[in-house]
């Protein structure tokens, strides 16, 4: 790798490191600043910083990997992404913001779930921050997995070795300006992904004289596109757009929604968060596609899918400009991570710590209890990912499911339906996480496939999780009057601001 390229990078961690050091001094010392920024974050940093931490390595990495080995079938996760992430502003996040604040200002999922309830340390509060850190520990390891992946690859450095450069970073910034720093690095980071993945399919098109020859260089590894649309399953596709069905319970995710400064902004941030979102998944589909085409024409070796981003960045630019779209993944990785790292830290010091201790503790001294905890889940993911030989894409699905199956469910019952119990609460998460480990961990059929081969274990996830839900609630009910008071109450807000804005 030249010089040019270290050179790019240094300054790309120059320029994180520095956001992080301006949010340390110029955000508030309390734990509401620390975790959502004081609930002022603009719609544009909102949308995508959204984008970014939802993204992540997979985008740049995982997902052109996918279209590599795959093809078009690859197409539909995107078309459910969308679906979901546009349901996602439209249904959860006007709510979801006024929701948590009329929850006596709840700053974490867990304590809007406890406090949905009227109680300040539910069992509820325990179980599902017990869930985020054990599926953010897994999910933060396919971060830096793609982290360790990219330092091997492109600068021929050992993997444990981006591994540890990757957590050293990220972690950082976030233990220096918590909420407001993570979001404005994956502003940044957002903008970076965008031109990257806007770029690079784009200049590795035009190294062919048209459509047709760079589509006739990939029909020896993958079907045609009317081929993949006949020969692919009703399973197969239910699978594949049930990713969208993930984002209604991802906390990295839906927390912005409760940071944004007001209901009214919303709209704006759903405008530019798409339109993001939508660029961005092109640019990454024709990045493994075009990647396939162009490794065939030119008899390129690639031993890893994953890594076709990064082949394309090296051959086809100068190494300057190379530096930075090396620096996309690392901008990709790192804004997933941060918001992962922040709201598991969130969980241990908010819900586990506060709750187990009992009584009411310095606000400094929770932030600091904040930022150490942001040290424990990173050093533990980073054990975990020394795994060299795990895909990125199945770590983050797996994770993906896990969230989307133990808390999607619930924080729509917990937005919509004011006969929602917390005996049927804790039944939808546990049943939820627990159908979707079931599902992973089940041995191979008699064929060899396993259950998530066959279905992606997001879909029976929210099934059971979505009827233990609803079952479990109306055999526990009633529901104390003081709850259903404080959910219309909280609707009736809700529309109040809905119609000044």
């Amino acid at each position: 790798m030249a010089t040019l390229s270290y050179v790019s990078l240094a300054l790309y961690f120059m320029a994180m490191l520095g956001i992080g050091l301006f949010a340390y001094r110029t955000a508030s010392s309390d734990l509401a600043g620390y975790i959502l920024g004081g609930r002022k974050v603009s719609p544009q940093v909102t949308a995508l910083s959204a984008g970014a931490s939802d993204m992540s390595g997979w985008m740049l990495m995982g997902l052109p990997g996918a279209m590599y080995v795959s093809g078009f079938d690859t197409i539909w996760i995107a078309v459910g992404l969308l679906i979901g992430a546009w349901m996602n502003y439209m249904i959860v996040a006007p709510r979801l913001r006024v929701y948590t604040q009329f929850a006596d200002d709840s700053l974490t999922l867990p304590e809007f779930f406890s406090k949905r309830f009227k109680q300040n340390n539910a069992p509820i509060r325990i179980i599902s921050a017990a869930v985020i850190i054990v599926f953010f520990t897994l999910y933060t390891s396919a971060g830096l997995v793609g982290g360790g992946k990219l330092f091997e690859s492109a600068f021929g450095l050992s993997y444990e070795l981006g591994l540890l450069v990757t957590m050293l970073v990220v972690v950082s910034y976030t233990l220096l300006g918590g909420f407001l720093a993570v979001s404005m690095t994956d502003f940044v980071q957002g903008c970076i992904m965008f031109l990257a993945l806007a770029l690079v399919p784009v200049v590795a098109y035009f190294q062919f004289t048209d459509t047709a020859e760079m589509l006739s260089y990939t029909t020896e590894n993958i079907p045609s596109l009317t081929e993949s649309m006949q020969g692919l399953g009703v399973v197969s596709i239910i699978s594949s757009l049930a990713w969208g069905l993930g984002y209604f319970g991802q906390p990295h995710i839906v927390v912005r929604f409760m940071a944004i400064r007001s209901v009214k902004d919303i709209k704006v941030a759903r405008r530019i968060g798409i339109s993001w979102m939508l660029v961005t998944i092109i640019g990454a589909l024709a990045c493994g596609l075009v990647g396939l085409a162009y490794a065939n024409k030119y008899s390129i070796t690639v031993d890893d899918p994953e890594t076709i981003f990064i082949i394309l960045s090296q051959v086809l630019f100068n190494p300057l400009i190379s530096g930075f779209l090396l620096a996309a993944i690392l901008a990709a990785i790192m804004s997933t991570i941060s918001s992962q790292l922040l709201v598991s830290s969130s969980s241990l010091t908010e819900d586990m710590y506060r709750s187990f201790s009992g009584k009411e503790l310095d606000q400094k001294w929770l932030v600091t209890l904040g930022r150490i905890g942001v040290l424990v889940v990173a050093v533990v993911a980073c054990v975990l990912a020394l795994d060299r030989s795990s895909s990125i894409l199945s770590l983050v699905s797996n994770a993906w499911a896990g969230f989307g199956a133990a808390f999607g469910p619930l924080i729509i019952f917990s937005l919509f339906w004011s006969r929602l119990t917390h005996t049927g609460a804790v039944a939808g998460i546990v049943s939820g996480a627990v159908t979707v480990i079931a599902w992973i961990l089940w041995p191979e059929l008699d064929n060899g496939q396993t259950l998530s081969n066959i279905m992606y274990e997001i879909v029976p996830g929210a099934i059971v999780s979505t009827l233990s839900i609803w079952l479990v609630s109306l055999a526990s009910g009633p529901v104390d009057d003081e709850v259903i008071e404080s959910f219309s109450a909280a609707q009736a807000e809700l529309q109040l601001q809905l119609n000044k804005g």
